[in-house]
């Protein structure tokens, strides 16, 4: 062997080191994850409210009418928002109901919503004497990206005032039905007009959106089953703040309007709902309303009703029944007891704030983060080819045998960066494919042991085989150099996409 040869052999790491190389690899960029932040450990509820007995019924001895004492008539009218801007919306009448009657505005939850919608509801409790409208949610303010709730409290006002100027509506009497992202909106409509007779809030959030979805994904992913290490994902996806206020009515609180509240308030849940804060959010509403002196509340816990206040697929009749006697009854039904009633319901840790990533995993940077591996993983290697390419052009073969490298050796390092390059966008894809699996599970409350427990295996699998082919481009470059050392342009750009795109996944995701 001649000393050329010796010191070639000396200059390659040897297989050992090169596992070695690969485990402090997949520490490191575990621990890079780890350290990139934040935890997640959710706060226990420790005070719970509890219920007085297991009848839902509303008390007082206030006479109203039972469901279908009365035929229901539904019209559909227009409502003027602006002078640019309608909505249609269906009102249903009881047909033959004596003197003047209260009214009920039904105010959509998340989504888009039209006048058809809460039709059984509705025409449910027209049947009992009251007269209820639904119009139309407004779209053309409405986006994912973008709210504004105060200013769908106004559009929703002036179908309540629609209801007042009603011959038949005792205006004194016209109260507000919030469900869901609606409660927030009704809230502030009885919190800002004193007139308002009464507020119903259906399965309502009564926290900060980006809380009840912390609190919402924390739930949804523990009923999946997935591995602890992913509940990461929580905060570092619903914690930072998004880039050009997108989303910033995530962090709407709702406290301000609801401490102004004089009206009587109804809440009722579904003790199936794991989406929503059923005993923080009941108690919260009930501490608001008290600093306005009001202690007018009841509270309802319907045994295994979802968010929509159904059993499977069905409107729990005693719920429909329940807020027509509790509305018809007023004022004698605002504090009758039981105050709080139906199953006891169990929340088992807090709706709060998610830690605040630190500044190189929040807004711009963690949408830049995200982008910026699959990326530099595609495009800085095809830019290495280009430049390579050029470069053959320009120095021929001549001249890449003067930088001391020869073409078996560049060739292998071709192979390697290649498949490290396909190995890294492979694992970003099986990552987010994984993602989307268990986000589908959990939105649809099912389990899928081998989809969870597997996939995870899988993905961690996937990433380990990234970084290990990484190490090999790495182990291919250096068995290239000879002296002087001099590193072909393209070779450098292409190792500089992959590791860089192995360093922005660990900042966004964990290893």
């Amino acid at each position: 062997m001649d000393a050329s040869a010796s010191k070639d052999k000396a200059r390659t790491p040897k297989n050992g080191a090169i596992i070695a190389l690969i485990l402090v690899a997949v520490m490191g960029f575990t621990l890079l994850g780890s350290i990139s932040g934040p935890g997640w450990a959710p706060t226990p509820l420790t005070a719970s409210l509890t219920v007085q007995r297991a009848d839902t019924s509303i008390g007082s001895r206030a006479l109203t009418a039972p469901q279908g004492s009365y035929e229901t008539s539904v019209e559909v009218v227009t409502i003027k928002l602006t002078d640019e801007v309608s909505v249609l919306a269906s009102v249903y009448r009881p047909i033959g109901a004596p003197g003047k009657r209260p009214g009920m505005v039904f105010l959509h939850g998340a989504g888009t919503a039209t006048h058809r919608q809460f039709e059984p509801h509705a025409r449910a409790i027209a049947s009992t004497g009251i007269v209820t409208i639904v119009p139309d949610k407004r779209l053309d303010t409405y986006t994912t990206a973008e709210r504004d709730y105060v200013a769908m409290a106004r559009d929703y006002r002036a179908s309540g005032e629609y209801l007042q100027s009603l011959p038949e509506i005792d205006r004194t009497k016209v109260g507000y039905y919030g469900e869901s992202e609606g409660a927030y909106i009704a809230s502030i409509i009885a919190g800002s007009y004193p007139d308002s007779a009464f507020l119903i809030l259906v399965s309502a959030p009564v926290v900060p959106p980006r809380e009840q979805a912390t609190y919402a994904t924390d739930n949804y992913l523990r009923n999946t089953h997935v591995p602890e290490p992913l509940l990461t994902i929580i905060p570092r996806g619903l914690g930072p703040q998004m880039p050009g206020g997108v989303l910033s009515y995530a962090d709407f609180d709702v406290r301000p309007y609801l401490e102004r509240v004089k009206a009587p308030v109804f809440m009722a849940y579904g003790t199936g709902d794991t989406s929503m804060p059923i005993v923080q959010g009941a108690q919260q509403v009930i501490a608001d309303i008290a600093k306005n002196g009001n202690s007018a509340y009841t509270v309802r816990y319907y045994a295994n009703a979802n968010h929509g206040i159904k059993v499977n697929q069905q409107i729990v009749p005693a719920f429909l029944r329940d807020v027509s006697r509790w509305t018809a009854g007023l004022p004698d039904t605002a504090k009758a007891e039981p105050r709080v009633a139906g199953e006891q319901p169990v929340q088992q840790f807090l709706a709060e704030p998610p830690p605040k990533p630190k500044w190189y995993a929040d807004g711009d940077m963690i949408v830049i983060g995200l982008l910026a591996g699959p990326a530099m993983v595609v495009a800085l290697p095809l830019l290495g080819l280009a430049t390579g390419g050029i470069t053959r052009l320009v120095r021929g073969r001549r001249g890449e045998r003067a930088m001391g490298v020869s073409r078996a050796a560049t060739w292998t390092l071709l192979r390697t960066s290649s498949a490290a390059a396909l190995a890294a966008i492979g694992a970003w894809v099986l990552y987010i494919a994984y993602i989307v699996t268990v986000a589908n599970l959990a939105v649809n409350y099912r389990t899928n042991a081998l989809a969870v427990d597997g996939g995870w295996a899988v993905t961690r699998m996937a990433a380990i085989i990234a970084v290990a082919a990484l190490i090999f481009a790495v182990r291919a470059l250096i068995q290239t150099h000879r002296d002087p050392v001099r590193l072909p342009v393209w070779l450098a750009i292409t190792l500089l996409g992959l590791l860089g795109g192995r360093v922005s996944g660990s900042l966004c995701v964990r290893l």
